[in-house]
């Protein structure tokens, strides 16, 4: 008897256990798709996932410790290849798309997505920067500040610092042994765009800044956990400390310009402090730190990754580095001889090594997933996306589909020998009105970089075979470990 009462109790207790599990695993759609009515019936498959957290952590346990397609493959293989999917991410119901027309549609369309980043990421980033702003204000802000980044003539004015610049670290390299080629690189690239948006070279700023940024970058993909310990916490004190030392520029420049002349050079500080709006509203100090914030964070962590991968991939293809340094030892043979430097006509003419560029930012994807918001209900692939739903554009999940492209997972520049993409199916920069602004100066530098070490040096990693980490962005566990060498003498 007594055994049979345990048998029941056990069998009792098993129920409850499953009863309950299957409770917390619907709590989410309960709570998020009744609200919807009909609506919830014309939802993309997928599942919202556990209460609180959601799919995120399966995110976060994909990209830290696992395969990073593993995560969407997971949606695909259980509910087919629609391109569209629901799931709880970051704090909110969301729609995950994964296919160029339906990514296509979010980043174009600016009547029924806005920005819906994570309200975390706007504490980071600051919700008067390009993430928070919507509509005319985006546009008159992204047109001012745009115009020093991008387009011939401000293209031109950049090309002899940024050589300069590349030529003399390299060259620091050289001595310096054994570095961390990622950080370096990262430091390079901060260099460049610190000068470009503030026209300061102080040391002591600089340093100041990109550690900030280095914390800053580790908390925008990090669990929102606002405890002592965590990457969140360590970001949102970088931020103070960010806000802080731009403070102290921004007091710094409103005083020079009321003591002297107005410059004949503006960099993007001055385009800042200059805007004003038809009602003769200017902008204010808030406005003016959360947008340098943002674009001196996106000017170097990306530029900075592309360039470590690039000269990596490189490196790893015999065959194709010998085929860009041909291309780079062919521009130097027709240069003539009073030139000194690297010309924009020049930089048009690596046609290759714009190939190598635009593989390395397909397979390496420097931003997985873009966040935007339903402004109203609207239709995707036959599905509706709820108004006030986040949506998440899956940049990844086009770049790295077999569908699109052969071998994905293949360095292979020749790819692009006359092909043009679809719209949606090449977007490492966005599109739309969104698009990133300081594409093109990324670009530039990534080429100018790649022209010096192609003819005059090469990477040696003492780690070659380093783990790789997918967050905040693809690198090695060990940042690159490696040492620059020397191969040639011959005068830039």
């Amino acid at each position: 008897m007594e055994l049979g009462s345990l048998w029941v109790a056990f069998v009792s207790v098993l129920a409850g256990f499953f009863a309950f599990y299957g409770l917390l695993r619907r709590a989410n759609g309960w709570l998020y798709e009744r609200k919807l009515g009909e609506k919830r019936f014309s939802l993309p498959p997928g599942d919202l996932g556990w209460p609180l957290i959601g799919n995120t952590w399966s995110f976060l346990r994909a990209f830290k410790y696992d395969d990073p397609d593993s995560f969407i493959s997971s949606f695909v293989n259980r509910y087919g290849r629609t391109g569209v999917y629901k799931a709880f991410m970051f704090g909110s119901p969301s729609i995950m798309l994964t296919l160029p027309e339906p990514c296509r549609q979010a980043l174009m369309d600016d009547e029924a997505f806005i920005p819906g980043w994570p309200k975390s990421t706007y504490k980071l980033i600051g919700r008067k920067s390009f993430l928070g702003t919507v509509d005319d204000e985006h546009k008159r802000l992204r047109r001012l500040t745009a115009a020093p980044v991008n387009g011939h003539e401000a293209l031109s004015v950049y090309i002899e610092f940024i050589e300069d610049c590349v030529k003399s670290t390299l060259d620091k390299w050289v001595g310096m042994g054994q570095i961390e080629f990622l950080t370096e690189i990262r430091r390079l690239t901060f260099r460049i765009i610190v000068h470009i948006f503030l026209s300061t070279e102080s040391e002591q700023m600089m340093e100041g800044l990109e550690k900030e940024y280095t914390a800053l970058n580790y908390g925008v993909r990090a669990m929102a956990i606002n405890l002592p310990g965590f990457a969140y916490h360590k970001a949102l004190k970088a931020r103070k400390k960010l806000v802080a030392i731009l403070q102290s520029a921004v007091n710094a420049r409103r005083q020079r310009r009321a003591n002297c002349p107005p410059p004949t050079k503006k960099d993007m500080m001055d385009a800042l402090l200059d805007v004003k709006y038809e009602n003769g509203k200017m902008l204010t100090d808030e406005e003016i730190i959360d947008i340098l914030v943002m674009y001196l964070n996106a000017g170097h962590e990306s530029s900075g990754h592309i360039t470590m991968w690039a000269t990596v991939l490189l490196q790893n293809h015999p065959e194709i580095h010998q085929k860009a340094k041909a291309e780079q030892e062919e521009i130097i043979r027709k240069r003539p001889p009073t030139q000194k430097g690297l010309t924009l006509k020049e930089i048009r003419q690596m046609d290759y090594l714009s190939k190598v560029i635009d593989e390395t930012l397909r397979l390496i994807n420097i931003s997985s997933v873009v966040f935007r918001e339903a402004r109203k209900d609207v239709n995707v692939n036959g599905y509706t996306i709820p108004k006030g739903w986040k949506v998440l554009v899956w940049f990844r999940s086009v770049h790295m589909d077999s569908e699109i492209y052969s071998d994905p997972k293949e360095f292979n520049p020749s790819r692009w020998d006359g092909f043009t993409p679809k719209a949606g199916t090449y977007i490492p920069f966005g599109a739309g009105s969104r698009l990133c602004p300081g594409n093109d100066l990324a670009k530039l530098e990534i080429s100018i970089f790649l022209h010096h070490f192609l003819l005059n040096y090469r990477l040696e990693r003492l780690n070659p075979d380093s783990p790789l980490r997918y967050l905040p962005h693809t690198r090695p566990i060990d940042n690159c470990l490696a040492r620059i060498r020397k191969i040639s003498s011959a005068t830039m």
